[in-house]
């Protein structure tokens, strides 16, 4: 979106504010189902955990696509947008029997990645369908904190405990129906996600009754000019002429599904934020915004770049700045960046942030979460308001106490 039509909205809907591009979540969901259109059957699982905006899913199963979620609740937002329970994979981690019965009562695929609650699951429900996730144990991602399928981490049950995995299979007699594996984000080489895919097709030649096959995503994106991505149409011509060779040897052709959330959604992002004080010290130009780390964590969390933009002064004289937050602790979205000159009231522009924003957002310092926009054929539709006081009490209860 261009800073004028950004600008406008500001304008509009207050600040902070979080603003999504519908025509660039359809072109990069277009791009990836064109990169594997050499295969026959294709299942684009959209990760709602990164946006999870009922207006966002309903867009997406407009163009086709699946849900993968990670919980109960994300499971019900998908049947609440209009998902059918059998386009819904859920892929939780660590938690309980019960909330996995909940959601295959409520007939989502249902996918797996202890041996223990493989077991008792498999023991109580074995014709209930299940997919397992797998750890391939290959470091991929460039940031250890979102890097998944290496040895040490707590994600899925190792390749090496296989024979463990067929004695319950075989003891329960349950159904397997996918395997599935996610090796991390912001994966560069697809070297290594070939290398990953291997092992899962190695694996699936123990499984008689697979009908799909999940690799989970990962795939990078950029967050700034000249910036490195996956390259997804190599991908796709690779991994799409193997899986499509593993089907033969197969002898039965499965679907091929990923569960990208960044690659659809994080450059439909647009975050909107006011500065309200411009801040010279001995060293340092701060500007300082009404936001912080409440509405946008990422930067703080991950050490994530977003690129920023003063679309108030799109064409000033850049000078170096340090964009901080209102939290009354170390807040910091860059440090000694070139930003076209700064003034107080002007709206900065976060890129990138259509991904694990706004679904990270808290209400850290009693703040209200901002309003949410999708952008839609020149036309901005409202699709969250703005918090407001009573959101805060809604759920407390005042008891007063006797001292």
């Amino acid at each position: 979106m261009q800073a004028n039509e950004l600008l406008a909205l500001a304008e509009q809907f207050g600040s902070p504010l979080y603003v999504y591009d519908a025509g660039k979540i359809q072109s990069q969901y277009n791009r990836l189902s064109n990169a594997f259109s050499n295969v026959k059957n294709l299942r684009i699982n959209f990760a709602a955990k990164s946006l999870t905006n009922i207006s966002i899913l309903k867009l997406i199963k407009k163009l086709g696509g699946n849900l993968d979620t990670v919980s109960l609740q994300e499971v019900q937002l998908g049947l609440h947008a209009g998902f059918a329970p059998q386009d819904i994979i859920y892929t939780p981690n660590g938690v309980s029997l019960e909330e996995i019965e909940e959601v295959a009562k409520l007939g989502a695929q249902i996918n797996i990645d202890n041996l223990s609650i493989l077991e008792q699951f498999g023991a109580k429900h074995p014709n209930t369908p299940v997919c397992i996730r797998l750890n391939p144990h290959i470091m991929a991602g460039g940031n250890s904190k979102i890097s998944v399928g290496h040895i040490d981490s707590k994600f899925g049950i190792s390749i090496h405990q296989l024979p463990h995995i067929l004695r319950i299979v075989q003891n329960t007699k349950m159904h397997i129906n996918g395997l599935h594996m996610h090796t991390g984000s912001d994966i560069l080489d697809i070297g290594v996600f070939l290398q990953a895919a291997e092992i899962l097709f190695d694996c699936a030649k123990n499984f008689k009754e697979l009908s799909f096959l999940d690799f989970g995503s990962g795939f990078k994106v950029p967050y700034k000019a000249d910036d490195i991505e996956t390259n997804i149409e190599e991908l796709g011509v690779e991994l799409g002429e193997r899986f499509n060779q593993f089907c033969k040897e197969y002898g039965k052709d499965l679907t091929l599904a990923f569960e990208p959330g960044k690659f659809l959604v994080s450059e439909s992002g647009s975050f909107l934020a006011k500065v309200n004080v411009v801040k010279q010290t001995t060293s340092t130009v701060f500007a300082s915004i009404d936001s912080g780390f409440n509405h946008l964590i990422r930067p703080m969390f991950y050490g994530a770049t977003h690129h920023i933009e003063n679309i108030s002064n799109p064409d000033g004289k850049e000078r170096f700045y340090s964009v901080v937050g209102y939290i009354c602790e170390t807040d910091t979205f860059a440090s000694n960046k070139k930003i076209a000159e700064i003034k107080e009231g002007d709206i900065l522009c976060f890129r990138n942030a259509g991904a694990y924003c706004f679904s990270m957002s808290s209400n850290y310092n009693s703040r209200f979460k901002p309003a949410e926009v999708l952008w839609h054929n020149g036309e901005a539709k409202l699709i969250r308001q703005r918090e407001t006081f009573d959101d805060i009490l809604r759920n407390q209860i005042a008891v007063d106490i006797e001292l």
